[in-house]
């Protein structure tokens, strides 16, 4: 082939490969993210993963995250704002990442749905149950899809070990037992340290971070607590930042309809190489027992019996949540997170954190939100 013939060859194929990902790109789902932090950070990588998608706006009220999440999203060219309500005035966006504070997630989730967009809503969806309450207002006044980053619901496993729980592979289920354990609190000077220690603004570890840990705990009860009971506080930190108002520890008891109790415990003083650190699920039946999240292995109360997988080991897709939260807008696949498991599991951490803050049994029905 001469040099002409080469260059032209290259230069043909490389327009007709242009103008196919061109035509593609104008099929795909119009997207934007709200906050654009760390966990921002991600999602928006998940998206430009993702075949169907293509970003067109980028949000966030600070000028270096902006730049650099824009700088990721070169490909796609996105508009670069920092006011979140001018995303939601933009013809080109019909869904939204919403990665913000929690405290803003319920408000900026229903300006969203109200606009017309999809919403992906990180988690918790609200830290109030008045904020929790309007959300699920709004979701269940729209046809659009609603979302909550709860993406432990997309763990393929994990789904099959309670598929097995509810097939009866455990027996009976008796009581549950999970915790979350750090070693360290979150770094003080760190991205989140202008609103993660403020508890009107990220609701403490309970509902920010161990919302994942109970909504596996309601996913595998199959439902939500009647009421709480437990105490916390804050023992090592103590005004850790300045101004601190988070607790750093505490434990509470879960009580369901049918019976079931439920204990968890959380703290960031667990020193690395203690036993029994981290974070569990630990789910007891009449047969036996489970760890959710050590790889599912059911444990016989037979003394004869031997340990075996309830489900087998995979590797889980990479962003599966995202792939869902598509799939929902563009083939109405149910999402594994809708608004009902958002709202229960953002319940539930506002119910433990309620019980620990009063020092007193909390019920439910006090929480004043229907679903």
């Amino acid at each position: 082939m001469s040099e002409f013939n080469r260059r032209h060859f290259l230069m043909t194929a490389g327009l007709a490969a242009h103008s196919a990902f061109a035509q593609t790109a104008s099929q795909r789902v119009r997207t934007a993210v709200i906050g654009t932090g760390n966990r921002g950070s991600y999602l928006l990588q998940g998206v430009l993963e993702h075949p169907e998608a293509k970003v067109t706006a980028v949000c966030d009220i600070k000028p270096d995250r902006l730049d650099k999440a824009a700088t990721l999203a070169a490909r796609d060219n996105p508009k670069a704002l920092r006011d979140w309500r001018q995303v939601l005035e933009r013809s080109d966006v019909e869904a939204v990442y919403i990665a913000t504070p929690p405290h803003l997630h319920a408000e900026m989730a229903i300006a969203a749905l109200k606009a017309g967009k999809h919403v992906y809503c990180e988690k918790p969806i609200g830290i109030t149950p008045a904020s929790v309450r309007d959300l699920v207002k709004a979701a269940r006044s729209t046809n659009k899809v609603f979302q909550a980053g709860q993406q432990m619901r997309s763990y393929r496993q994990i789904g099959e070990a309670i598929r097995k729980i509810r097939e009866g592979a455990i027996g009976d289920i008796l009581m549950v037992k999970a915790q979350r354990h750090q070693g360290a609190d979150l770094p003080h000077d760190g991205p989140s340290g202008d609103w993660y220690f403020d508890v009107k603004k990220s609701g403490g570890y309970l509902i920010e971070m161990s919302v994942h840990n109970l909504d596996v705990c309601n996913w595998v009860i199959g439902s939500h607590p009647v009421k709480a009971s437990g105490f916390g506080g804050i023992a090592l930190y103590k005004n850790d930042p300045p101004g601190r108002t988070i607790f750093d520890h505490g434990s509470i008891t879960f009580e369901y309809a049918n019976g079931i109790k439920m204990s968890f415990t959380q703290n960031v003083f667990h020193p690395r190489g203690l036993p029994a650190g981290g974070q569990y699920v630990y789910v007891y039946g009449s047969k036996g027992a489970v760890d959710l999240l050590g790889g599912t292995t059911f444990y016989p109360l037979d003394s004869k019996g031997e340990p075996k997988e309830l489900a087998p080991k995979q590797e889980e897709p990479r962003h599966a949540h995202i792939t869902a939260f598509y799939s929902a807008i563009l083939k109405g696949t149910p999402s594994p997170a809708d608004i009902t498991v958002g709202a229960t599991a953002a319940l539930t951490a506002i119910l433990g954190h309620e019980a620990m803050s009063k020092g007193r049994v909390v019920t439910w029905s006090e929480l004043g939100v229907e679903l």
